[in-house]
């Protein structure tokens, strides 16, 4: 892993939005965010006085919008940080040598969205948008026609991919179908020549453990932090 791959890794967010996903996001040389309906991540060129007002100008009254960041955030004029808890980054560094089961698994599409926002609404494995599905591959299992299991690609890199939106519906859940997802996944990434990574919560202990045993390695810690106007009703609408 060279020194520019883990700078990149260091500013995920950041890196995605002024290089692969430039085109799904908006701001300028200081903030930048994703569309609101793509994804509610926001990232600063730096944490200065100015950035912050630059984010600030991207945000509407009672629009909300996650960041990264190596320490917690303070106060900041004109903004409310929530502190939301610890993230774990982890990377794949090896390449999947097991087999993979595509066994009923599907590319999921378009046509899709509506049954993969009903399943991110009943198992909550983080932010979901109705253009999420355009930030990279989706797949899932179907039962009966039901979207039971779904797992993607989210933010993107130079050299690495982001595994996101991991989720099962919980009455199939223990059977291994996100083991399956993620395997199947990864190996798509790896043949590409990309590295698969992804963020986890530093207390979804089970989450951790299924992606320890998938071959992820913890590289390093953030904080996430939700950041709003701090008084948005005196603002008017940018």
């Amino acid at each position: 892993m060279s020194s520019s791959n883990q700078a990149d890794l260091d500013r995920p967010i950041w890196t995605a939005l002024t290089t692969k996903q430039a085109h799904l996001g908006q701001g300028d040389g200081l903030a930048r965010r994703y569309h609101p309906d793509v994804a509610p991540f926001a990232a600063l060129a730096s944490e200065t006085p100015a950035a912050y007002q630059a984010l600030h100008q991207l945000l509407r009254p009672h629009e909300q919008v996650a960041l990264l960041s190596a320490e917690r955030i303070g106060p900041v004029d004109g903004l409310q940080a929530t502190y939301l808890g610890v993230i774990h980054q982890m990377v794949a560094p090896h390449r999947e040598t097991g087999s993979t089961d595509d066994q009923d698994v599907m590319r999921l599409g378009h046509a899709d969205a509506s049954d993969m926002l009903d399943l991110v609404q009943k198992t909550k494995p983080g932010p979901f948008g109705k253009r999420t599905g355009e930030m990279g591959h989706y797949i899932g299992i179907r039962d009966r026609g039901r979207l039971i299991a779904m797992a993607g690609e989210r933010m993107r890199l130079d050299g690495y991919v982001e595994i996101s939106a991991v989720c099962v519906d919980e009455d199939h859940r223990g059977k291994g179908l996100a083991g399956r997802l993620m395997k199947l996944l990864r190996k798509d990434i790896e043949q590409r020549g990309e590295t698969p990574f992804l963020h986890v919560f530093s207390d979804n202990l089970s989450a951790i453990q299924l992606y320890e045993r998938l071959g992820f390695q913890l590289r390093r810690t953030f904080h996430l932090n939700r950041i709003g106007h701090a008084d948005p009703d005196s603002t008017a609408v940018l």
